[in-house]
Formats: C-alpha cells, sequence, structure tokens
C-alpha cells in the first residue's frame, strides 16, 4: 500500500534530521534504544527534542530517547533504580504491573510525593516475578509526551525456546499540548472523530433495514447525543502512530533466518489508542498475557489495550512480513518489517473499514439475566447512559473485528498455566462497580462519583474478594489495579487467566477475584489516559 503524503514526509523530515537542534538541543533518537541490564541504574528525566511529523517538539524523555530505555532485570534480584528530574515540574516513575511495596509503587499523591524538580529519587525493591512489563510516568501529562519504556524480567528457569527475542512497543505521538487535546475533548467529545454517519451510510441503512428502520436509528442516536462512530476520542488527525518509536515511514526492522521460532514482546505504552495487530502470512502463538504464561493459542490477530502486554511466538519462512498495527477506530497505524536482511519489505495492508456500534455494545443482551446494581450516585449529570442487561460473554473479539474470517484472540482464549494462580480460596464477598461517564461533557468516572468526589475503596488485608465490572458506557476501558493481580473469571465465575489489566467492552459485566496481599495504598483507574484524568479514578486502600 503506498505511504500517504504525510507518512512521506515524515520520512523525509527523519532523514534531514540531525543530531543536534537549534540551541543545542538534542534530538530523541529511536533507532538504537539502549537496553540497560543489572542491578543499579540512573535514569534521567529530561525535555528532549523530536521530530515525528516534520516540526520539531519538545518531549519528555528518559536518558535522551523515545522509548526510554529497556530495562533488563532477572527475577530475584533487588534493583536500585536512581530517577534524576531535570524538569521544571514534579515527575514520577510507575513499575506497571510489578509487585512491590506501595510506597515504591510511584503514583505522586498516593504512595509518594513525586520526585521535585530538579532533585533525584530512588526506587529499591525486590523482583518478584518474570515476564514482560513497562514502566511510565504518572504525573501530569508526561506519559503522553513521551515518557515510557519496556521492562523484560529473565526467569529463574527459561521455559520458552526462542532463537531471536524482540521488544515491539506501540504508542502514540502529538505535536499538540496534551492539555489542549484534554480541553478539547472537554468542550466537544467527539473533536477528532472524523468517522461520522454520511448520507451514503443512511441510504445503505434504508435498502438493508428500510426507511423507517434507518429514521428509527438515527432518531435514537440523536436523542442520546451519542455517536454510533465514537470509539477511539483521539483519531490520526493528530496522533502519529509508533513502533519502537518509529513511525510507518521510518520502518521498524527485526532481521531473522528461515524457520526460527522468533518471540516478540507486545506492549501497548499508548495513551489513548487500542491497536489490532497481525503479520499477514504468520499464525501468531500467544504464550504469555500481562507478563504471565498461558496455554498458547494459535491466532491471526489480537486486539491490545493500553497497558497490556502479549508475547508472541512466530516461525517466519519467507524473506519479509509486515508488523501491521491498525488503531481500533481505523484512522492509522503503526509498522514495522521482519525481514531476513534490510532493504527488504513486505505489502503493507489496507486498514479494514470503520465499523459502528451496534445495539449490543449500547445495551447489551436482550435476554440477559445477570442482575446489576446501579448505585444511587449514577442518576446524575455525571451518566449519560446506563445497561441494565449487560452481556457477560468473553468470547466477543470487539467492535471491527468480528466476522472478518481471521481467528482474533479473546479473553476466552487464555488460560493462565498451572501453578500461576495460587490462591484457591472462593472469594469472601463482591464489589461491584459501574464505569460511567457522560460523553457531551467528557467526564469519566466510577458509579456516577469521578476521583475528585470519591472516597477510598477498603480492601482486608488477606482477604480474597471478586470484582465485578459493568459497563455503563459504549467505550472499551482497560481497568488498571495496582500493587495486585486480577484474577480473571469465566461467565460461570471460574477462575480463567491473571492480568494486571481487563479491558471492559461496552456494555460488558466482567468479573475477577482479587487477593489483597499488599498492604497500602494504591491506585485503581482506568488506563485511558485521558478517562483517567477525566475522573474514572479510585484509592484503594489495604489494611
Amino acid at each position: 500500500m503506498p505511504l500517504s503524503r504525510r507518512h512521506f514526509l515524515v520520512g523525509l523530515a527523519a532523514t534531514w534530521a540531525t543530531p543536534l537542534l537549534p540551541g543545542g538541543q538534542k534530538l530523541a533518537q529511536a533507532d538504537s534504544v539502549a537496553v540497560l541490564s543489572g542491578t543499579a541504574f540512573t535514569l534521567t528525566i529530561a525535555q528532549t527534542t523530536v521530530n515525528f511529523t516534520g516540526a520539531a517538539r519538545i518531549a519528555t524523555t528518559v536518558n535522551g530517547t523515545i522509548p526510554a530505555p529497556t530495562l533488563h532485570w532477572r527475577e530475584g534480584d533487588t534493583v536500585t533504580l536512581t530517577v534524576v528530574n531535570e524538569l521544571t515540574e514534579t515527575t514520577s516513575i510507575h513499575w506497571h504491573g510489578l509487585i512491590l511495596p506501595y510506597d515504591m509503587d510511584g503514583a505522586p499523591g498516593i504512595s509518594f510525593n513525586g520526585i521535585p524538580a530538579g532533585s533525584r529519587y530512588t526506587y529499591r525493591f525486590k523482583v518478584q516475578q518474570s515476564g514482560t512489563y513497562w514502566y511510565h510516568s504518572h504525573s501530569g501529562m508526561q506519559e503522553q509526551t513521551g515518557l515510557y519504556g519496556v521492562i523484560i524480567i529473565s526467569p529463574a528457569v527459561e521455559t520458552i525456546a526462542a532463537d531471536r527475542d524482540y521488544v515491539v512497543q506501540l504508542s502514540e505521538w502529538t505535536d499538540e499540548d496534551p492539555y489542549k487535546v484534554f480541553a478539547k475533548l472537554k468542550k466537544q467529545s467527539d473533536y477528532y472523530n472524523f468517522n461520522q454517519p454520511t448520507a451514503v451510510d443512511f441510504f445503505h441503512d434504508v435498502a438493508h433495514d428500510g426507511l423507517g428502520a434507518a429514521l428509527d436509528k438515527r432518531a435514537m442516536w440523536n436523542q442520546m447525543r451519542m455517536s454510533m462512530t465514537d470509539l477511539a476520542d483521539i483519531s490520526a488527525y493528530t496522533y502519529t502512530y509508533l513502533l519502537n518509536g518509529k513511525t510507518a515511514a521510518d520502518n521498524w526492522l527485526g532481521v531473522f533466518k528461515p524457520g526460527e521460532r522468533v518471540r516478540l514482546r507486545f506492549i501497548n505504552s499508548a495513551a489513548q489508542t487500542f491497536f489490532d495487530v497481525r503479520i499477514p502470512g504468520l499464525g501468531l502463538i500467544v504464550v504469555h498475557a500481562d507478563g504471565q504464561p498461558v496455554e498458547p493459542v494459535t491466532v491471526d490477530e489480537f486486539r491490545i489495550g493500553p497497558a497490556e502486554t502479549y508475547d508472541i511466538i512466530v516461525t517466519p519462512a519467507q524473506q519479509a512480513y509486515t508488523v501491521f498495527a491498525q488503531s481500533m477506530d481505523r484512522s492509522g497505524f503503526a509498522c514495522g518489517t521482519l525481514a531476513v536482511h534490510a532493504g527488504l519489505k513486505a505489502a503493507i495492508p489496507a486498514p479494514d473499514r470503520p465499523e459502528p456500534l451496534t445495539m449490543a455494545d449500547m445495551m447489551g443482551a436482550a435476554h440477559s439475566t445477570v442482575a446489576v446494581h446501579h448505585a444511587k450516585t449514577e442518576y446524575g449529570a455525571n451518566v449519560d447512559m446506563r445497561v441494565d442487561t449487560p452481556r457477560t460473554n468473553l468470547d466477543d473479539p470487539g467492535i471491527g473485528l468480528r466476522n472478518k474470517g481471521r481467528r482474533v484472540l479473546t479473553y476466552a482464549d487464555l488460560r493462565s498455566l498451572s501453578g500461576v494462580m495460587t490462591d484457591e480460596r472462593p472469594p469472601g464477598r463482591d464489589i461491584e462497580l459501574h464505569l460511567t461517564g457522560n460523553m457531551e461533557r467528557y467526564s469519566w468516572s466510577l458509579d456516577g462519583v469521578p476521583f475528585a468526589e470519591s472516597t477510598p475503596i477498603h480492601f482486608r488485608y488477606g482477604e480474597r474478594l471478586r470484582v465485578i465490572f459493568v459497563n455503563d458506557t459504549m467505550m472499551s476501558h482497560p481497568m488498571h489495579l495496582h500493587g495486585m493481580w486480577s484474577d480473571l473469571e469465566s461467565p460461570d465465575g471460574q477462575v480463567q487467566v491473571r492480568k494486571h489489566v481487563v479491558v471492559v467492552q461496552p456494555a460488558q459485566r466482567v468479573s475477577f477475584r482479587v487477593t489483597a496481599d499488599a498492604r497500602g495504598y494504591w491506585p485503581w483507574h482506568c488506563h485511558l489516559f485521558y478517562h483517567m484524568h477525566g475522573g474514572m479514578f479510585r484509592v484503594v486502600v489495604v489494611a
């Protein structure tokens, strides 16, 4: 597929860029992200000039690069990480998915005070797990402006054989000030959505469903003041999608020899983007989810939500393949190449057509018998819809991936290996929380209560409890609980797979078990960056 003029100009800009820009500012180099190994590290956070679009902008970097250096640790070691803040504002680093003391978690205002400008802070903790994880800022808009990197933790005994091992870190970049992006969303929630229904779509509905049904459909959506095509909040209108810090024109390359087993560690470090990933011509064997081993399952494609990680094994035999990651709203993509040597490329697929939300995405399952309990706080200005009949199935690949003729990974396919989840106690109690929002106001909340108005949720130390999420919105939410695992249950209540991020689809009910084995104060939030800032955030106290 030919590159657009915009991507061509990006490539030219990358070609012309020099290591030093006017004023002596360093250009962040994505060509060779450092891999730092050992037990003692110094990470310097500073402003660095970047150029992904043909225009120079200021990013927040670690040791001068986007992505930040990859950190390679060993399970059982104690690591010491000294963070030097050269910014003019407070910063922080959160070690996403890691089990550690709460005062090492890196969430300012909750687990510590943050790292003031011009100072340094030392994190020190024992590495209690293995797998693929990542780290990022939990301060201001720094995650959106580039402060993210990968963590690879080698196990005491490696059980996955691979001839090559590559990180594939997906993210996005905007030339706009993220605070201005957020302000635009608050004023007009579909500001970046250009997949609006057209007259052509209307006549298609008339031909398929009849005039009356087509008119009723539009009247319903207009009455609700919602858009059936608002899947992602932010699109390629402002985002440039990156793979290992490279645009599609820059083309990241992973080299292999035919017949080798290649391990690809996918990390979604995007602030706001779900990616649908495939490598045309290759089967993808999923072996890890969120750093934890799962029973191998072979698919053609998988959706990866912000903050999720998946490790896959591929065995390429041809000369070149395209690693293709299209955004869920189909407005753009990131891509790279697997090839036997530099200079080879495979065809880049055309992005799929965007698809609108369905009634099931809005209302759930018409014949659902699952009881839901709406809190009194849901009946207010912060909530514009409530789902009374949520669907509970985990085998839905999600909007845009249904009936494409490709085998797509779903949560129903994921099963943790024996020995991963060792707490076999039944849950002692249930906590039901509803994911809520008001799209017109672009406000987000839990049970209709935004973070600024909330009180902490309390877990009793040592208890095993069940959490039930009911999504009362038409957007997917990747929910992340710091410091503890989320053991996802099947619809019939059986423990199925261990995760640190649980994606809840529109109008869906999911449940998972938590062992409250970590005393302290822990954030619990949607990992869609602007939803978190919009109020979908709570603090959990374990005592």
